[in-house]
């Protein structure tokens, strides 16, 4: 597995041949490509290629002119038309599913498949609290300013006790400087969810096998919402793993990830799959 390189302005972590089928995985808030470390390598030896972008201000890349959500749609939209991998699996996880879902949406061939961890795409959703917060003029900046690394830390590990130090460390990049810092105000500003009332119902009609996976635990993004893509979606397949919360892929990576590879290796082989509900 190579390092980070850098593609449409991003950096990104890439694994397996150039000549594999593409999974682009899309991270959440306030993480970065490295969340995707162990996903990686499993995905390289079932044989696909796996592109891990750092969206704009978060792990090894730079700040964008603005950090809207539509930035990060359209930034994401200039890596994937570099690299031009074909249509890829799409595997997203919190802010990564609404930047995700919403780049496949305006791009209905851009996608083969799709894997939904802890995140919404839907206009009636309402924010948790941290993001009202977060939304809220000067108590935002109140919030962002004061992080420090200890107080960062000690924010994730709260809700993630499972959270490595290296994890920490890579997620910590967001928060360098003030403008990394105050772009993150400016995607939860951006974040109206009546901006998805345009796309209700064209998540569905790209009628792609879908996994939902998440974590069971999640005090952000409830389990309510995953079993709400698993029937809004025909088709697609629900896992929720148990003793996990909203950062899975750091807190369960192996069970994860062996879900994920799985479930890429049926859908190619099969196309769309019949619906099955899984505890784990």
């Amino acid at each position: 597995m190579s390092g980070p390189a850098r593609a449409g302005g991003l950096a990104y972590r890439e694994a397996g041949g150039a000549s594999d089928p593409a999974v682009l995985l899309v991270h959440g808030y306030p993480e970065s490509s490295y969340m995707w470390q162990h996903a990686l390598p499993m995905l390289a030896d079932a044989g696909w290629r796996a592109l891990a972008p750092d969206l704009p201000g978060y792990g090894d890349s730079e700040p964008g002119a603005s950090g809207s959500w539509e930035s990060h749609v359209e930034a994401l939209e200039r890596f994937v038309a570099e690299l031009d991998p074909g249509p890829v699996a799409l595997v997203t996880h919190d802010w990564g599913v609404m930047i995700g879902l919403r780049w496949a949406c305006d791009h209905p061939a851009g996608a083969s498949s799709l894997v939904i961890s802890d995140g919404g795409f839907f206009a009636d959703r309402r924010w948790h609290d941290l993001a009202k917060l977060m939304r809220t003029p000067v108590e935002g900046e109140k919030l962002i300013g004061a992080y420090t690394r200890e107080g960062f830390y000690g924010a994730l590990r709260a809700v993630s006790p499972g959270m490595s130090d290296a994890a920490l460390a890579q997620y910590w990049k967001a928060f360098a400087d003030d403008t990394r810092r105050l772009a993150q105000l400016e995607l939860y500003r951006s974040g109206d969810f009546e901006k998805l009332l345009p796309y209700e119902g064209r998540l569905a009609a790209l009628e792609l096998p879908a996994l939902i996976l998440w974590g069971r635990e999640d005090p952000f993004a409830g389990v309510a919402m995953a079993e709400r893509f698993n029937a809004e979606l025909p088709g697609s397949e629900l896992l929720i793993i148990d003793g996990a919360g909203h950062f899975v892929w750091d807190e369960e990576p192996e069970r994860a990830g062996a879900a994920l590879v799985d479930f890429l290796t049926r859908s190619a082989q099969s196309g769309p799959s019949p619906r099955a509900d899984r505890e784990g």
